[in-house]
């Protein structure tokens, strides 16, 4: 009992900071309900045209902004003052929502109104996503920033367990406008949070003053750096190939395994469940790797591979709950990895640019896997996906092997380490 407590302890201690309390309790509420109206939008696109293409581009535009000026919206959460950028962005999901779920209810929307509000939904994300992942720092400070990361990987995977399974409940007994009003109200869950904050306690690296080629120094900034340059290249391999599910899952339920919303809901609902795991595993690990990342990289993309390949929906579910913990590891890892390697103030807009390359990749990898999978069959374009995967991984563990063959004997390392800490020592006295 201990031993279980002082693990409990050591997994969930971000959570001693009040103000990650608030925001983890508002984000577990609040992308709940975007996962709700995740399931009831795929639902409602595939009712208007049953087209996977159509689907695929509904799920791309709603990614579009952040692949064509993702680093823009860096540089401005780099520049801000988060929390009242968080305020502004979660105040426009909410009433984007509210407008698809009054069309919804009215009978009037149609394809070119998704569409859309998929597209200024993009807009909203281009600003809030590099903010919610740079703000988790100046809640937590550098020392918790890799539980914190970890943790709220498990907020988005509780959300994909809870959001689905009560989406699909609402879409059988309400119907699909009601989603959409869950999620319009779901968003003031965080905008409570945000104003309930200690802002005196929260550790703000402050604006980045106005100047040009700061977008181009960015790009130069992680091209210079070898270990941001390779996971952000791995992580945009995967987010093209595989991170799709939104399309790859909902075809695989409907086409495939010729199930309903509530096939969909439970594909999505076993993947949350191992992604749960998957985070709290990540999240009792004092420091990510590149080891682990590569490892979680080939996991993924052999998990993969057994779903595609699996005889029935049973077997498929099974499979998923594994796939879902490791899709979650290599995230969580990813994410810490980059934060912390990062110069403060550059790390929004290497956040954009992970962004660019996890979300941003959407609008490339929706339309083509739901092209793959209309033109062949869902199997297939989820194998595409597995391979990639298995590729990035390779490339990972090629690039972290000559690097090591680059360096120093371990022993001039560690003499260099101290040097290093000492001089800076120095400068600071």
């Amino acid at each position: 009992m201990i031993r279980i407590a002082t693990a409990a302890r050591q997994t969930f201690r971000s959570l001693r900071i009040r103000n990650y309390r608030l925001y983890f309790i508002a984000q577990l509420v609040s992308v709940s309900g975007t996962w709700m109206q995740s399931v009831a939008q795929a639902w409602l696109v595939l009712r208007l045209t049953g087209s996977g293409v159509d689907l695929g581009i509904v799920t791309g535009l709603q990614f579009l902004p952040m692949l064509l000026f993702g680093p823009w919206g860096g540089l401005v959460a780099d520049r801000v003052d988060k929390r009242r950028l968080l305020f502004a962005t979660q105040t426009g999901g909410g009433v984007l929502a509210l407008v698809l779920g009054v069309l919804t209810s009215t009978g009037a929307v149609r394809l070119w109104h998704v569409y859309l509000l998929a597209g200024l939904l993009g807009v909203v994300n281009l600003f809030d996503n590099p903010a919610r992942q740079t703000f988790v720092g100046e809640m937590v400070g550098q020392s918790e920033l890799p539980n914190a990361v970890s943790l709220n990987t498990v907020v988005m995977n509780m959300s994909r367990v809870v959001g689905p399974a009560i989406g699909g409940i609402i879409i059988v007994t309400m119907g699909l406008a009601a989603c959409f009003y869950v999620n319009a109200a779901s968003f003031v869950a965080v905008i409570i949070g945000l104003a309930m904050m200690r802002t005196a306690e929260l550790q703000r690296t402050g604006g980045v003053p106005r100047a040009t080629g700061q977008v181009r120094d960015g790009f130069r900034y992680v091209w210079r750096t070898p270990e941001l340059r390779n996971t952000l290249g791995a992580m945009a391999i995967i987010g093209v190939f595989a991170y799709n599910f939104q399309v790859t899952l909902a075809l695989l339920a409907k086409t495939t395994f010729h199930g309903g919303a509530g096939a969909y809901s439970l594909f999505t609902s076993a993947m949350g469940i191992g992604a749960v795991l998957g985070g709290l595993v990540a999240a009792h690990r004092a420091r990510p790797t590149p080891r682990l990342l590569q490892g979680l990289a080939l996991v993924f993309g052999v998990l993969m591979a057994a779903v595609s390949l699996s005889p029935t929906l049973a077997v498929a579910t099974a499979f998923m709950v594994p796939m879902g913990a490791a899709s979650i590891g290599f995230i969580a890892t990813a994410n810490a990895s980059l934060q912390l390697r990062a110069d403060p103030a550059m790390r929004g807009r290497v956040m954009a640019l992970y962004a660019v390359a996890f979300l941003g990749s959407t609008p490339i990898g929706s339309p083509l896997v739901g092209a793959i999978a209309q033109w062949s069959n869902p199997r297939v374009s989820i194998l595409v996906g597995a391979g990639a995967t298995v590729v990035a991984a390779g490339l990972l563990a090629l690039h972290h092997r000559t690097a090591v063959a680059g360096q120093p004997s371990a022993a001039a390392g560690r003499v260099a380490e101290v040097r290093g800490v000492e001089g800076s020592a120095s400068q600071v006295a």
